[in-house]
């Protein structure tokens, strides 16, 4: 059994490894230690998370993927987050968060099959319970920002995300060494609409350029 740690973040300004050192903790007072740590800056609202399903094609069965929280793993919807349910058991994988205490269980190492199978059944309801939960949240938090950007659009008061300057002079450098595309959005981490704007300026083209 090998306890596979997976720590998320949804943007590029945040540390997914912020919860590395409590998982860590976690696991080596059951005397487990963490085998590999699976780190990506993706929304838990999508299925797109290449770290993610590198671990689960990692997994053997009985397996443990270590989590910090629910919302690590799914601020999915219903149908995406069936998806990935499905693709956890079929691997046979155990799932254990941090604030799901009936998860701690799963990483019993030898606990009989009537018990086994009592855990997983009990750990399964809440887990759907609190990926509910995580999408709401996820849902009302975008709502409300959707609500305050439109009242302050008719208040005059919004002007959309500040520019990175600097970042955005460094690509239009590198625009003009001549490197490609796929270079800049891989080292930058620019989405490709930004790096077209940007181009359009370099050309001579200025257009405003947002985030």
């Amino acid at each position: 059994m090998f306890v596979r740690a997976y720590l998320r973040a949804s943007t590029k300004e945040q540390d997914a490894t912020r919860a590395k050192g409590d998982l860590l903790a976690f696991a080596r007072e059951r005397d487990l230690p963490i085998a590999a740590n699976y780190v990506e800056n993706e929304s838990g609202a999508s299925l797109a998370r290449p770290e993610l399903f590198r671990l689960l094609s990692d997994c053997q069965p009985g397996d443990i993927l270590l989590i910090e929280q629910v919302d690590r793993l799914s601020r999915l919807n219903a149908e995406d987050w069936g998806r990935l349910k499905r693709e956890i058991y079929d691997r046979k994988v155990r799932v254990v968060a941090l604030d799901l205490p009936t998860s701690h269980m799963m990483m019993v190492k030898d606990a009989d099959d009537f018990s086994g199978r009592m855990f997983e059944a009990i750990n399964s309801m809440l887990l759907d319970m609190l990926a509910a939960i995580a999408r709401k949240d996820y849902e009302d938090r975008r709502r409300r920002q959707a609500q305050g950007i439109e009242k302050a659009k008719s208040e005059g008061k919004y002007r959309g995300r500040p520019e990175d300057e600097t970042r955005n002079k460094a690509i239009q450098s590198m625009l003009t060494t001549g490197q490609s595309w796929s270079t800049i959005i891989s080292a930058t981490g620019c989405s490709r609409s930004t790096l077209a704007r940007l181009a359009k300026r370099v050309a001579g083209k200025i257009e405003p350029v947002i985030g």
